[in-house]
């Protein structure tokens, strides 16, 4: 007989050896990279940089092979035996831990994130031997280009046309349901500063205090953005989503990215524009906002005509693969773009997949056999854990035995959840349970993430605006609002008795 809520024996004793071999690789670390220590992880990004420097030529050797100026093969060989290790660590440590949350009903993010924290904070417990994943410039790349390709296919999963079918109330939703989180985001970081300042380095502190309220304003920006993807799923699995609160949350979730990657993009350019000494002001932000405003209306209007003679090109070729190559040149291309123009790579990534429609494909072959989403599935299921179990590592435990990043982070996600009832004031339909929609733009989940993750890449003065201290109490957020929010959803709509619509 099995007790509700435990895990089969037969189950427990198919992981139990899967737990014993990450376990195993762990100690197995620690004697293999404790000959160099943690010292070794700043020299790991520093051979990774040389590797991939244009700086470095290559040159030939006497009377021998090509080998890179300044490094020996043996260091190239250790650093790339380095880096599989690295990617048996990431992606075992991704799949035990979504394994597990999934059996209590959580998205696998959760486990990707908690294993990381365990991972990035086994120096606590003496093993110092994984510090290098925290620098890694290869590790970094790939989770980059992972976020891409998940942006990409939240925006393949998008649609316009469902978008505006929606209405007003989907957009008076979204739009309050960024501005309410923003200011309450910055409200709560000003608050906090001088707190945080003084946890901070010295040199640090120096360094940021002229910036302090540009930094305050990109925390507010993390707390703007919702993820569809969790809230799609709790309404999927409870068969509400004809619902019109349901499409009126999922419309909203969608716009509300489309305005948090704006919003994005001008604090992006705030703290650029400040940190290199230059003024800021309304015709400043007026001009990014307008960027990032033609980008998307240029590619929603230009990119679906341009797509078709593309994808009909595509489809003379006979070599294998063109239906994935074409759509991923498209993000890439996109997202080349939208960095060429000062936005985020992320931007374009999401516009590529947003125009993208189902009725590009038809002309492709291989569009009879399989969908364009299930060809990019296993690259967002090998390179997206890595960006996850990443963020988790760079989380430090210790940060919260201080009073003050722990209130910190209390705060701050109190913040994002009342800011996004206020979505409820957008919806101008009558007898709709407005509660329900507020409650289903909680989620933070992956977007939250990675628009922290902008801010640890983006500096002043050497520093970055979202240091371990922030994006500590961040991902606490995280996790909570993901926590929340699909047992809160289903029991409110589970009592609600809106007609299908």
């Amino acid at each position: 007989m099995r007790v509700a809520g435990t895990t089969p024996l037969p189950q427990r004793r198919r992981l139990f050896p899967t737990l014993m071999l990450l376990a195993a690789l762990l100690f197995w670390s620690r004697g293999i990279f404790t000959s160099g220590g943690a010292a070794d992880a700043p020299e790991s990004s520093a051979t990774a940089a040389a590797a991939l420097s244009p700086s470095e030529p290559i040159v030939p050797a006497s009377g021998g092979p090509l080998e890179v100026h300044g490094s020996s093969a043996h260091e190239h060989e250790q650093e790339l035996s380095r880096v599989m290790i690295a990617l048996v660590i990431l992606l075992l440590a991704a799949k035990l831990g979504g394994e597990l949350v999934e059996r209590f009903g959580q998205p696998a993010v959760l486990g990707e994130l908690a294993f990381g924290i365990i991972i990035g904070n086994l120096h606590l417990a003496g093993i110092h031997g994984l510090e290098f994943l925290k620098s890694d410039l290869v590790l970094s790349i790939l989770a980059e280009v992972g976020v891409i390709l998940l942006l990409f296919e939240v925006g393949l999963e998008s649609n316009v046309r469902e978008m505006a079918a929606v209405g007003v109330s989907s957009f008076l939703a979204a739009c309050v349901g960024v501005i309410t989180p923003f200011f309450l985001g910055w409200a709560t970081a000003a608050y906090f500063w001088s707190d945080l300042e003084l946890l901070a380095p010295p040199s640090m502190r120096a360094a940021l205090a002229p910036y302090a309220k540009y930094v305050q304003i990109f925390i507010g920006g993390v707390l703007c953005a919702t993820s569809v993807g969790i809230t799609a799923r709790v309404l999927k699995d409870m068969g509400k989503l004809q619902l019109r609160e349901s499409r009126i949350i999922l419309g909203a979730a969608v716009i509300d990215d489309v305005l948090g990657l704006i919003v994005l993009a001008v604090c992006i350019g705030i703290v650029s524009a400040a940190s290199g000494g230059q003024t800021f002001g309304a015709m400043d932000i007026g001009w990014i906002i307008a960027k990032a405003a033609v980008f998307f209306v240029g590619m929603a209007v230009f990119g679906p005509p341009l797509a078709k003679p593309i994808f009909r090109a595509a489809a003379r070729f006979r070599v294998r693969g063109i239906f994935l190559t074409t759509p991923l040149l498209i993000c890439f291309l996109a997202s080349y773009a939208a960095a060429q123009i000062g936005l985020a790579p992320i931007v374009g990534a999401f516009a590529a997949g947003l125009i993208l429609e189902d009725a590009h494909f038809q002309v492709m072959p291989e569009h009879k056999e399989r969908r364009l989403e299930d060809l990019i599935t296993p690259l967002t299921t090998f390179l997206t854990p890595i960006f996850f179990v990443r963020m988790g590592i760079m989380v430090d435990i210790s940060a919260f035995s201080n009073a003050s990043i722990l209130g910190f982070a209390l705060v701050l996600t109190a913040a994002a959840i009342l800011g996004k009832q206020a979505c409820s004031l957008g919806v101008v339909e009558r007898k709709l349970d407005r509660l329900a929609v507020g409650l289903g733009m909680v989620p933070r989940g992956e977007v939250g993430l990675i628009f922290a993750n902008e801010g640890t890449k983006l500096m002043v003065n050497g520093y970055p605006v979202v240091d371990r201290n922030v994006l500590s109490a961040v991902v606490i957020m995280v996790i909570i609002t993901t926590l929340v929010t699909p047992p809160l959803l289903k029991w409110k709509l589970s009592r609600t008795r809106t007609k299908v619509s």
